[in-house]
């Protein structure tokens, strides 16, 4: 289907953009310029975003993000009710603590267990796009924000006219034409094999495993957001969904707690893989597993 590819670096890792011609000039220009614009707003890496200001702001305030934002914001008011505050973009300052901060030290401090915890719900009051505060607060976007960004560039591709493309914000994908694209499904413990294979037509997919970003003493970059320690009963999911910021989010809230209640509330088909080596499908899974 897809002949040409274009790649670029985008929020700290390597993105493809493949189409069946050539992309011009003002379209990779202005997928590089989306890019730019999203890590400047919403990177908690960066001493200059919009994230930076909140997380600085002594005591708290009002922080008009772009419009854009509002959807993602929706989504991770929904992904925080259904994982009962599992989900929550508030556990920027837990992942600093454990050592995956601005400077990536990877050097734990100690936790103060009896602190009580900051809660998207709670702590954050929320019109749109515009979030107000009382205090600093750190927000990490990384459930939702790599699939939001793919979505944004899959949007400049149809616009443009394309209706045959795939967007892969390293493994976080989209794709869109009339023939499925057979993704295979990387082992969490051998990434020289596949436990199965997804078939992604017109939809996304994302996975989320416990030892891509792994540091230290068992800790890894996802957290429950209720304890703000790393959840050790799933070590790998996959979800599919129609955009990517929803099968982002979900491929996250698949660590927390019943995939049938996801279910209730999202229209999505995954498979995760536990830490005692069980695996788990659900029924309307697009693809076929080995294991």
């Amino acid at each position: 289907m897809s002949t040409s590819r274009f790649g670029f670096d985008a929020i700290g890792t390597a993105w493809e953009v493949d189409t069946p011609a050539p992309l011009d000039a003002g379209i990779r220009e202005e997928i590089l310029g989306l890019v730019v614009s999203f890590d400047r707003t919403y990177s908690r890496f960066r001493k200059d975003s919009m994230i930076a200001r909140v997380s600085e702001a002594v005591d708290g305030g009002s922080f008009v993000f772009p419009s854009e934002a509002a959807g993602m914001f929706d989504l991770y008011d929904r992904l925080h009710v259904a994982t009962d505050g599992a989900v929550d973009p508030l556990i920027g300052r837990d992942l600093e603590l454990l050592g995956y901060d601005r400077e990536y030290s990877l050097s734990p401090l100690p936790i103060d267990c009896g602190l009580q915890r900051a809660s998207w719900r709670r702590d954050v009051l929320r019109n749109g796009s515009e979030l107000s505060t009382r205090k600093p607060l750190t927000i990490d976007l990384g459930a939702v924000g790599k699939g939001y960004l793919v979505d944004l560039v899959a949007d400049v591709l149809e616009k443009a006219g394309f209706r045959d493309f795939i967007v892969d914000g390293s493994g976080d994908m989209r794709h869109a034409g009339g023939t499925a694209l057979e993704v295979g499904l990387e082992h969490p413990l051998d990434p020289t094999m596949v436990i199965g294979v997804a078939s992604l037509l017109n939809r996304s997919l994302c996975a989320s495993a416990a030892n891509r970003r792994r540091w230290g003493d068992n800790f890894h970059h996802v957290l429950d957001g209720r304890t703000g320690g790393p959840t050790m009963d799933v070590i790998a999911t996959w979800a599919i969904a129609a955009d990517t910021a929803t099968a982002d989010g979900l491929a996250t809230a698949l660590f927390f707690g019943s995939a049938s209640r996801l279910k209730t509330t999202f229209d999505f088909s995954y498979v995760r893989m536990f830490a005692d080596g069980r695996v788990e499908v659900s029924e309307d899974f697009e693809g076929e597993l080995f294991i």
